[in-house]
């Protein structure tokens, strides 16, 4: 007998205490109209019956299972190194697809060899009731990278990568407990271009109280690191050094300002001092 078909994409769905919306996230992969694809879930140490839930569609899903909760980063990137697809798209797993959104991606790199990311549009669902993105969260084509230092312009669920991109780049940071995805498509965005397609081929949720957002305040710190971690590496131009200087001396004010402000002073310094170096290399001497 033949071996079957290597699949063309590898879905990859983290989830932790989700197992219904998981199923939703699942079955929309199984909806899609195009069907060469692989479904990897990787369940980050569960303890609300996901088991028991995905095991329902049987050899259709790969289930992997963390021993304990490392987080969304380790779970991706789980997913990632169980795969074998040349095309990888991540669906988080309180997020759904809607049927044609594999096939309008497979589509776009079949006819734009060159490219290695693209992501499409998204409806947002906000505590039960769909809502319009605010001006600040219109994605851009092509060069994100200026526009995505403010904050975080891909949506995991929406992009789909080539395998060999995150070879080059790397993969999801695991220090990162949150703004993982925010450091990997800054990381990304300085070498290739992210494209655009303007259909809403996702159906994304929010509001909820187990999300990231929700359960970490004070993001920006961590927006912090992966900004001074990305201008020591070398990577940049000088015209993107500039523009990640900057960014990272407005969020350090912000930030070091909150924090005076909760009476956290050292902390609240240490990041002012960080905002006021000149845009030299030697001075960029401060870890956090």
């Amino acid at each position: 007998m033949a071996n079957p078909p290597m699949a063309a994409v590898s879905v990859i769905i983290p989830t932790f205490n989700r197992a219904e919306k998981t199923v939703r996230a699942v079955s929309s992969v199984l909806y899609q109209t195009f069907t060469n694809y692989e479904i990897i879930v990787v369940d980050d140490g569960s303890c609300d019956g996901t088991r028991e839930k995905v095991s329902q569609f049987g050899e259709r899903v790969t289930y992997v299972a963390h021993s304990s909760t490392r987080g969304v980063s380790a779970a991706r990137n789980s997913g990632i190194k169980r795969s074998i697809a040349p095309l990888l798209a991540f669906l988080d797993s309180d997020d759904y697809w809607l049927p044609k959104k594999l096939e309008t991606q497979v589509g776009f790199f079949d006819i734009t060899a060159e490219a290695v990311a693209c992501q499409t549009n998204e409806i947002w669902i906000r505590k039960g009731r769909r809502v319009n993105p605010r001006d600040r969260h219109q994605k851009p084509s092509g060069d994100i990278f200026e526009p995505s230092l403010r904050l975080c312009l891909v949506s995991p669920s929406a992009v789909m990568l080539k395998r060999t991109l995150l070879e080059e780049v790397g993969l999801f940071d695991e220090a990162l407990p949150v703004c993982e995805d925010y450091d990997l498509w800054l990381r990304i965005g300085c070498r290739y271009p992210v494209h655009l397609i303007q259909q809403n081929l996702v159906v994304k949720e929010g509001g909820h109280p187990d999300q990231l957002s929700s359960l970490h305040r004070g993001m920006d710190r961590f927006r912090i690191k992966s900004l001074l971690k990305l201008i020591q590496s070398g990577l940049l131009d000088e015209r993107q050094r500039k523009a990640a200087l900057e960014e990272l001396s407005f969020k350090c004010r912000i930030y070091g300002n909150g924090c005076l402000k909760r009476g956290k002073l050292n902390e609240g310094r240490s990041y002012l001092r960080l905002s006021n170096f000149s845009i030299s290399p030697e001075d960029l001497t401060c870890n956090l």
